[in-house]
């Protein structure tokens, strides 16, 4: 972790508790039985949910015969927008033949691995602790968690239990993006890039949405920023890292507007177009690929360093756009 302190794991972090009573059409479903590799989902509250099962389990040889045979709902019940869609989600993925449990606990008796899509970070640390100390790889979907704390609590449990932890955006996957990232266009100079910054008052202003925009840029600049610099009006966030190389990264952030991805990459044999998305296919061959090997595609340091620079962003726009050194975010 960049020879960050770490710190200690609270056993008592909150783990009690967590199974939510489930309305009776909830109820235990046992999934049919199967040689596949089996997954199991925590969270309908997102259409990655749907969306990923639909993707795997309609193609098994493309996804290494690896299905989605059991989900747990919960899932937020406080954030209004997200809780709405569960029951809706529920039913979808019913239909797809993947069984709904009452409790992490009992999908964690029938999976191989587990995909956390729980779409608010606040909760991930609390529900990564179960399946952690069940010792099943995990996949945690963005954001990792709802704070910097939580998320290096969650890589030290997973560290300490010797258990495989991967979080990523999908954007990170974008053809260009990997293209850069793995050198083909020589040495970057300088990058930018933007997408929606959707704020949830329940998290960080970019922890909920900008955190797509912001991954791009950590893809193909990779570690290492020491300052950030934000401008925030009511049409964009504007939020510029210096690495400690001297090249500089942009991201731009849309809090409404149209859902555009993408950005620019000056390197050494061109600059490179970082769009345009093309859908979750790249990130859920790279999750499967993850969880056969055990070895995360993105180090626990670079996923820290991300929530550090959204963080350093939250405190330069609350200072007046000074810029912010991320040592101090990790400090606090």
């Amino acid at each position: 972790m960049r020879g960050l302190k770490r710190r200690t794991f609270l056993k008592q972090a909150g783990i009690a508790g967590l199974s939510f009573s489930l309305t009776p059409s909830f109820a235990l479903e046992i999934p049919r039985q199967s040689s596949s590799k089996k997954i199991g989902i925590i969270g309908l509250d997102t259409s990655h949910s749907v969306a990923f099962t639909k993707a795997i389990n309609g193609n098994p040889e493309r996804y290494q015969h690896y299905k989605v045979v059991v989900a747990y709902p919960y899932g937020t019940q406080t954030i209004t927008s997200a809780a709405e869609r569960i029951p809706k989600y529920v039913d979808e993925v019913r239909q797809m033949g993947v069984g709904i449990t009452g409790s992490i606990t009992e999908l964690l008796r029938q999976v191989d691995v587990v995909l956390l899509e729980t779409n608010d970070g606040r909760m991930h640390l609390p529900q990564a602790s179960q399946v952690i100390h069940a010792r099943k790889p995990l996949f945690i979907d963005k954001p990792i968690a709802a704070s910097l704390l939580d998320a290096e609590k969650i890589f030290d449990l997973a560290l300490k239990k010797n258990v495989p932890v991967f979080s990523s955006s999908s954007l990170r996957y974008m053809p260009n993006v990997q293209a850069v990232a793995k050198g083909e266009y020589g040495k970057i100079t300088a990058a930018t890039s933007y997408s929606p910054a959707i704020k949830e008052t329940t998290h960080p202003d970019l922890y909920w949405y900008g955190i797509h925009g912001v991954e791009t840029l950590f893809a193909v600049m990779g570690t290492g920023c020491k300052t950030v610099t934000s401008v925030s009006t009511s049409q964009a966030d504007v939020v510029t890292g210096i690495w400690d190389d001297g090249r500089v990264a942009t991201f731009t952030g849309m809090p409404a507007g149209p859902a555009v991805f993408g950005g620019t990459c000056i390197c050494e044999k061109g600059v490179v177009q970082l769009g345009p998305y093309t859908g979750y296919e790249p990130l859920l061959l790279e999750i499967i690929k993850f969880f056969d090997t055990g070895v995360s595609p993105v180090s626990s340091a670079e996923t820290l360093e991300i929530l550090a620079f959204m963080d350093a962003a939250s405190e330069s726009k609350r200072r007046g756009s000074l810029p912010i050194a991320l040592k101090d975010m990790f400090n606090k």
